[in-house]
């Protein structure tokens, strides 16, 4: 697959997830703002409705008490049934009328009906002027009960009107019938914000105005009396959110299926790496191979010679060659090796007492060649007086060929290079040090150049071939050998490898 296509697929999906997760979030909202409207709703619905319970107690209280006075002032027009006996014109017979303002039933105590007939023709009219005149007069004192209660129950305490105890009974029971069953906090203020009463737990200034509701009570006193019922529900916000948890699995399951998408992403780009890497690494083996094949072929060719056969010295040389080429191979040889071994969990190591100075003297001087190839030279100073360590000889020889290598990889083009190896004893260890004059590393790239892939830029150079795996294989197998590697450089000026492993005991 085409790295074009890749990205295409990446932007695509990213654009995908990025609309499902905009759309969640924006129903996420829109679902916050509804229920935060419904919950405000009916907080303000249960609030009016204790409003005009407290309103209704007020008018019942008054009524009670006018009433109750009018019982004692007019004892037999305070109810509006009424019973008269009406007797006949000889006295011997009489008629019962008893009802109210609404019905009247007749009853007589005699089966004469002639004689009550003509009885109650003769009184009917007067006992209805006197139903009629009770009927309004109560009327009259039913509009002055009420009159006084617009007048003069502002008058009363407000403690007395809506005390805190009556208050918390209606607030509870409207709020639960508004399907409101959660913890509140109340206060009682007036119309400067002074407070009157409070629930213990009400804090007016650490009161979130978000959480808040305020009320209205006995909306037709004067102004100045104003009464607010304040009432702040803590919980509020989790309410909110408990009511929509039922989108937590969707965000769950987006979550998982965006890393599953990075993941993906990030394994296909790497296997698309892993193969370019795969084509570019054959081909520069392939190139790789061809030099030192063509030496050994040609050394071949002129041990045939009988000249060269018959001259010790030139026959030395041209074992010498051969024998370097050889170490070339094996080393181009064991460049395939490092790029399988990132996939195994854990190196097998052939660990053996080694000579570190005959090792890395051995190398230098295979090494040699590459370096005067290119007008440079190579130093020695190998110091340590205890060079004995206990490592794997081949991969150690690849460590030291690894940072040999990316010392004439990053060379200057306009000065000669310079290598210097040297080996010390230190706290009974060795520290080889791996010294060039090359281009040198800037600061921010020297705390990935350990990372697998990595590779650092090196300009308009276009001559630096590499798979961002040598210095990560050279930490690795220093780290496996239980050792430490560290760098220092300054860019345009050189690098410094330090390598430090433990002494046989």
């Amino acid at each position: 697959m085409k790295k074009s296509i890749i990205w295409l697929l990446t932007i695509v999906m990213a654009s995908a997830f990025i609309g499902f997760i905009y759309v969640q979030i924006t129903y996420m909202e829109n679902m916050i703002e509804m229920r935060n409207a419904q919950f405000s709703e009916s907080v303000m619905r249960s609030l009016n409705s204790v409003s005009q319970q407290l309103e209704q107690d007020e008018t019942k209280f008054f009524l009670e008490e006018d009433i109750a006075d009018l019982g004692v002032l007019y004892p037999n027009t305070t109810n509006s049934d009424f019973s008269y006996t009406i007797p006949t014109t000889d006295g011997s017979k009489q008629l019962l009328i008893k009802g109210n303002l609404n019905s009247i039933k007749v009853k007589n105590t005699d089966s004469d009906q002639e004689q009550i007939g003509k009885s109650f023709k003769d009184k009917y009219q007067s006992v209805q002027e006197t139903l009629k005149g009770q009927y309004l007069y109560q009327k009259g004192l039913l509009n002055e009960v009420i009159l006084n209660i617009l007048s003069q129950s502002s008058n009363r305490p407000i403690e007395e009107r809506a005390d805190s105890a009556t208050v918390k009974a209606y607030l509870i029971q409207q709020l639960q019938s508004n399907g409101l069953d959660v913890p509140f906090e109340y206060a009682l203020v007036n119309r400067t914000s002074g407070l009157i009463y409070k629930s213990a737990a009400f804090n007016a200034e650490k009161q979130d105005e978000r959480n808040t509701y305020t009320q209205v009570l006995f909306p037709n006193d004067p102004i100045g009396r104003m009464t607010y019922l304040k009432v702040t529900f803590p919980t509020k916000k989790n309410v909110i959110i408990s009511s929509i948890k039922f989108m937590i699995p969707s965000f769950v399951l987006s979550f998982i299926l965006l890393v599953i998408f990075i993941v993906t992403i990030t394994i296909a780009f790497r296997q698309k790496r892993l193969t370019e890497m795969k084509n570019d690494f054959i081909n520069n083996m392939t190139h790789e191979f061809k030099t030192p094949i063509s030496t050994i072929s040609l050394a071949a060719q002129m041990l045939n010679d009988d000249s060269v056969r018959k001259s010790p010295t030139m026959l030395q040389h041209i074992s010498g060659v051969i024998n370097d080429e050889t170490k070339r191979l094996r080393f181009q040889v064991e460049k395939v090796l490092q790029m399988s071994m990132f996939n195994r969990q854990k190196t097998t190591l052939k660990l053996q007492d080694v000579d570190a100075n005959a090792l890395i003297d051995n190398v230098v001087h295979t090494f040699k060649i590459k370096v005067e190839k290119y007008g440079g030279s190579i130093e020695t100073k190998l110091d340590a007086e205890d060079p004995i360590v206990n490592v794997d000889e081949m991969h150690f020889t690849n460590v030291i060929f690894n940072l040999l290598d990316n010392a004439v990889k990053y060379r200057k083009e306009d000065t000669p290079l310079h290598l210097k190896v040297t080996t010390c004893n230190v706290d009974e260890k060795i520290r080889i040090t791996i010294s060039d004059n090359g281009i040198g590393i800037k600061k921010e790239d020297l705390k990935r150049i350990f990372e697998k892939f990595y590779r650092v830029s090196t300009g308009n150079r276009h001559d630096v071939k590499g798979f961002g795996l040598g210095l990560a294989y050279v930490h690795k197998m220093i780290t496996e050998l239980k050792g430490t590697i560290e760098v220092a450089s300054e860019y345009n000026k050189g690098s410094d490898f330090i390598i430090t492993l433990p002494l046989i005991k």
